[in-house]
Parts: C-alpha cells; sequence; structure tokens
C-alpha cells in the first residue's frame, strides 16, 4: 500500500502548490487538504493493522512527507506531525487506542509535548492543567497529546509522560500569526484541572527503553523502534522537502531568468551553477543519512534486537545535522535568486520563511544533540527522551 499512498501524494503536489498561498492566508491547512491526505492513506501509513493502518516503512512514510512539503511546507508540516501520531497512539495501552479509533479509525490527534503544564497523580490517573504553545494542525483534529512532569501529592517528580485527551477536555487559543509556517495553525492548547485515566498516558522512560504497553496488541517491528528517532525525524524530513521543493523552484526560475546588470542568462552564470551544485548536495546528504538510518534501525527492530544507544545517538546527531544541511541549501537559493524572489507569493521565499521557522523546533537545537554524542563518544553517560 506505501507505493500506492506515495503515488496518490504525487497527484496531489499541483493542487497543494495551488493552495499554498490560501494555507498562508487563513494561518492553517485547508480542510479540503486534509482530507486529500486522508484519501490518499496518508494518516494510515504509520497506523496499526488492525484499525486499517498500513505499517509501513518509516521510509515511505517520510518519502511521502518530503514530497507534499516540496510542494507547501505548511501542509508537508501537519502532514508530518499528525501523520506520525498513529505511530505513537499504537505504543499506548490497548484501551487509549479503542477510545480514539474504536468507532472512526480516522480521527486524528495534535500534540504539544514540551512539559509547560502541571501534571498531579492522584488515584487512577492524573489532574492535568495548563497551557501548550505550538499544537501544529490542532484544528484538523479531535485528540491531543500533552507532554507533562508527573508530581505527586508533595510535590516531588515522579515521571514525564504523554498525556491523551479527548476535544471536550481542552480548548484552543488561536495565537498562531508568524512569519513562516503560517499555514500550519500551530495554536495553543489550554486544559483547566481535567482529570486524564492512567491507561491515556505514556511514559518516556517506555519509549526510551522501546518497551511500550501496546506493543502486545501491535507487535509489528514498526512499534519497537526509538521514539527519539522516529519523532526527530518528523521534524527535519519536511524541512528537507522545502529545501527539496525550493531547490525545483530555484531551477525553474533561473532558466528563464535574464541578470540585467550584467546583461547575461542567469543559468548561464557559473557561480551560479556552483551554488546549485551545493545545495544538491547538501540536500542528497541529509536525505541519504536518514535512509541508512532508518533501513538500520528497522533491520534491528525485524531482528528483534536492541536498539543500541550509540546509534541513537548517531541517528540525532545526522538528524541535527540534516535540518542544518536543508537550511544551507535553502539559503544558497534563495541568495542565486535576486530580488525578485521576495515578492510575496512567490515560491522560493515562502520556503525560505517556511524553513527557517521549522529549524527554531526545539528538536533541531544542534548543540544540544552534538554534544549528547560527542558525552556517548567519550564514554560519559548520556540520558534524554528524545534519544
Amino acid at each position: 500500500m506505501g507505493d500506492k499512498v506515495i503515488e496518490a501524494v504525487r497527484e496531489l503536489l499541483p493542487v497543494f502548490r495551488e493552495r499554498a498561498q490560501d494555507a498562508e492566508d487563513a494561518r492553517r491547512v485547508p480542510e479540503e487538504s486534509m482530507k486529500a491526505l486522508q484519501e490518499a492513506g496518508v494518516f494510515r501509513l504509520l497506523q496499526p493493522a488492525r484499525f486499517g493502518g498500513y505499517e509501513a516503512e518509516p521510509v515511505t512514510f517520510y518519502t511521502a512527507i518530503r514530497l507534499i512539503a516540496s510542494a507547501c511546507g505548511s501542509t508537508g508540516w501537519v502532514a508530518s506531525v499528525v501523520g506520525v501520531h498513529p505511530w505513537q497512539l499504537a505504543l499506548f495501552p490497548a484501551q487509549a487506542q479503542d477510545d480514539v479509533w474504536g468507532e472512526d479509525p480516522h480521527t486524528r490527534m495534535s500534540s504539544s509535548y514540551a512539559p509547560t503544564g502541571r501534571a498531579t497523580q492522584v488515584e487512577g490517573g492524573y489532574r492535568l492543567s495548563g497551557r501548550w504553545s505550538f499544537s501544529s494542525g490542532c484544528d484538523h483534529a479531535s485528540w491531543v497529546l500533552l507532554g507533562g512532569i508527573v508530581t505527586d501529592a508533595e510535590g516531588n517528580r515522579v515521571d514525564f509522560k504523554t498525556f491523551l485527551l479527548p476535544i471536550a477536555d481542552y480548548t484552543i487559543d488561536d495565537v498562531w500569526d508568524t512569519i513562516g509556517l503560517r499555514g500550519t495553525g500551530s495554536n495553543d492548547i489550554v486544559v483547566d484541572d481535567v482529570f486524564v485515566p492512567a491507561y491515556r498516558s505514556l511514559s518516556f522512560m517506555d519509549t526510551s527503553r522501546c518497551r511500550c504497553p501496546g506493543q502486545d496488541a501491535n507487535p509489528a517491528p514498526l512499534y519497537r523502534l526509538p521514539f527519539g528517532s522516529v519523532f526527530s525525524y518528523t521534524i527535519t524530513t519536511p524541512i528537507i522537502g522545502m529545501a527539496t521543493g525550493a531547490y525545483q523552484a530555484h531551477l525553474d526560475y533561473t532558466k528563464e531568468r535574464i541578470r540585467v546588470s550584467y546583461g547575461a542568462k542567469a543559468a548561464e552564470d557559473p557561480f551560479a551553477q556552483v551554488r546549485i551544485g551545493e545545495a544538491a548536495s547538501e540536500i542528497d546528504a541529509a536525505w541519504f543519512q536518514l535512509e541508512h538510518h532508518m533501513t538500520e534501525l528497522m533491520r534491528l527492530a525485524r531482528a528483534e534486537e536492541k536498539m543500541p544507544i550509540p546509534l541513537r545517538l548517531a541517528i540525532r546527531r545526522d538528524q541535527v545535522r540534516g535540518t542544518g544541511r536543508a537550511i544551507t541549501a535553502v539559503d544558497k537559493l534563495f541568495e542565486n535568486s535576486g530580488g525578485r524572489a521576495l515578492r510575496v507569493g512567490t515560491p522560493i521565499q515562502r520556503f525560505w520563511r517556511d524553513a527557517h521557522a521549522g529549524r527554531v523546533h526545539a528538536i533541531n537545537d544542534p548543540e544540544r544533540a552534538l554534544a549528547m554524542y560527542g558525552a556517548g563518544e567519550l564514554g560519559l553517560p548520556v540520558q534524554d527522551a528524545m534519544v
């Protein structure tokens, strides 16, 4: 089914390009685009088979996301983060999965993992309150995944968890008004002292060990992968897609462009050709490392082998470098495009803004990821929920 999804996505790309400005203007992905993504099967790629999902290879999912983001950065970003949530829900206890998908397997979730709220342990579950920012695609979801530090009655920290809440338990505060990724609708989620049953929570300690309660119901190798590896590339892949879209837009533009100041065709400028070569290499390097790492993770999962920490640290290293390489490529292309590329509505400036907006996501902090890798290479202990 994965190949059919990719084929369906390719057919949608012209429509997503046409709607890119509409997404920016509305500050959310058009409902028609979300419906098209659903019908194409994008949100089923990482969903368990028992709910009609495809349990596809991670590289298949990332390939679809890269394509979507190459047409519209905001649509690709939302497709990525919303599309990875079925994979995470599959790690929750079976009852939580039934709550979300029991009546409608197309039910979608948004998320915000930074533990900015309060989670207090009580009998049978947790009391949750607070405000969570940057919940991309939340207007298209009826459940949300929220990160929280769990404390006991005395205020002592006891765990770091993801909590699953239905839309009746939270409100969306429309605050998203940005210069990049404008169409993602990454608004705030507000929760006012609601009860979350214990089975609707998932500990990051479990995801770090790759031993989660949902694996009993979903034994496929896909669900034995490290959360930190899968989710971090969920953020980097759309940025690689934006760089890919910027690259094609730049080629199309440069082939027709005349550099009036020099009275020559831009395509014949050797310096422009060098920048194109450099940008292409950066994009390819980012993608090749993603493919290599995800292939290796799936090999280990199929063999039921442990996910070694050195490999997981290398994945985070190359994930942040992949984001950096994509940004370098976009910058070179933007610098090579001349003043007319600054006009509102041109794809190159939109990709440039969207890619830089995606770069500031916390998972793309290069110093943190590279320091973790260096510490591991030096034999020092590394503890992080996103490894």
